[in-house]
């Protein structure tokens, strides 16, 4: 099959069956795009023509760039490729996968960075309670807190979403849905937004479900959620990096320094592995090692 109408193919299945996000298609079709370009400059046209020793070299060539290509993502181009040529063996479009060997590199284990409880309480406490926007930044500030949702997760929230008492509805990764808690200081928040100025955003607009609407009504974009969470780290002085994933990583961090098991906060995070979440606990650990190197008095 011609590469870019394999590619095509590929593209629907993803988007269609396995129900993945929008960032999670694109960054594959950058990646197969890539492969294509380097295909066809080797003057493969066809999946037909790939074979085991033609992906070596392109990993090779890619591998060895100056600047070097981050670990992670490499190991990501890798999966795109690996995916594709499993897809097209698979639905029988070629008769064998020639990705077959290729194995993903080792990528370095990185802590998850977390801010103190004291952290989160600045920036929480940073946007203005007097003016309609900074009512709204807080709400979605202390719902990212208290849910450990991703920011992708609570942009995509309804307002019907919260029609559950104290729980929330949160849509991740693969359409997969989960409950979770979302708590007094949240709900309030989330309350005083949906009160006092929702309803003011929403008339500025075209008639949207989301929870959560920009200052001209249209729905709260990624882009956008992630300004909030910058401009309330600088309010707050928080020197550390604030990115949007930050308060789920905090979110994690601080269940598990209060005592929660790891399995719920797989659940609340929506993890499929427990593996995943327990990235959590080595950063719990470093905290216990603190405490008694600093309280203990023969520990050091």
């Amino acid at each position: 099959m011609l590469l870019a109408r394999a590619i095509d193919t590929y593209l629907r299945h993803v988007t269609v069956e396995r129900g993945l996000s929008v960032h999670t298609i694109a960054a594959y079709r950058r990646d197969l795009g890539s492969y294509r370009e380097w295909l066809e400059a080797e003057g493969i046209g066809d999946t037909a023509e790939v074979t085991p020793a033609v992906i070596d070299r392109f990993i090779a060539e890619r591998a060895s760039a100056e600047p070097p290509p981050a670990s992670t993502s490499l190991a990501r181009l890798q999966s795109s490729v690996r995916g594709w040529h499993r897809f097209l063996a698979r639905e029988g479009i070629e008769s064998d996968d020639p990705s077959g060997r290729l194995r993903p590199p080792k990528a370095p284990r990185r802590l998850p960075k977390a801010l103190t409880i004291d952290q989160v309480e600045r920036l929480l406490g940073a946007p203005s309670p007097e003016e309609p926007l900074g009512i709204r930044d807080r709400a979605l500030l202390e719902l990212l807190y208290a849910t450990g949702a991703r920011v992708s997760e609570a942009i995509d929230l309804d307002v019907d979403d919260l029609a559950h008492g104290d729980v929330l509805r949160l849509r991740g990764k693969g359409a997969k849905e989960r409950i979770v808690p979302l708590g007094s200081y949240a709900r309030t928040a989330v309350d005083a937004y949906l009160t006092r100025v929702r309803p003011g955003l929403a008339a500025k607009g075209r008639a949207s479900a989301r929870l959560f609407l920009g200052a001209r009504g249209a729905p709260l974009s990624r882009q956008s959620a992630w300004l909030v969470i910058r401009a309330a780290a600088e309010r707050a002085q928080i020197t550390a990096d604030v990115s949007p994933h930050t308060l789920r990583h905090s979110f994690a961090t601080h269940l598990l320094q209060g005592g929660a098991d790891v399995r719920v906060v797989q659940e609340l995070l929506g993890h499929s592995s427990v593996a995943t979440t327990q990235i959590y606990t080595h950063v719990s650990v470093d905290a216990l090692l603190d405490i008694y190197a600093t309280s203990h008095p023969r520990a050091r």
